[in-house]
């Protein structure tokens, strides 16, 4: 599935249609530049989740937790040298358990990953728009 969005209000809603399909377990893999809008659809997967807390880059704290309809896992492995720093933070109680987990910089650790693992990659376009393609879905339609 391909998808456009031209302003952060449409990524966010964009992940507000993902988030409202999301079950427990599910793994959502994000790919992209600096900038490319992971926190921002994440903003979104969060909102639909009933979650009211600011939702920010876990980028220095690695993993935030957040708590509403199911929890949600909100990693960044940015700093991590690769699969074997992932699995020592802890990280399977998180992607085998029943919230949702969303990795950000996920293209290190792909490999860690449970094969039902979504794959959501974000491209900043020239015009400012960003393309969205999901990977591996199979919640339905959004």
């Amino acid at each position: 599935m391909t998808f456009t969005t031209n302003s952060p209000e449409e990524t966010i809603a964009l992940g507000v249609r993902i988030g409202n399909k999301l079950k427990k377990g599910d793994v959502i893999a994000m790919q992209g530049t600096l900038a490319a809008g992971k926190t921002t659809i994440t903003k979104g997967i969060a909102q639909a989740l009933g979650i009211t807390d600011t939702i920010t880059s876990p980028t220095f704290c690695l993993i935030s937790e957040y708590y509403g309809k199911m929890p949600l896992y909100h990693m960044d492995v940015y700093r991590l040298e690769g699969g074997e720093d992932f699995v020592n933070l802890g990280t399977d109680d998180m992607i085998y358990g029943d919230g949702v987990s969303i990795i950000e910089w996920s293209e290190k650790i792909m490999e860690e990953l449970p094969s039902r693992t979504i794959i959501l990659r974000l491209t900043p376009q020239d015009d400012g728009s960003r393309l969205i393609e999901i990977e591996n879905w199979n919640n339905g339609d959004i």
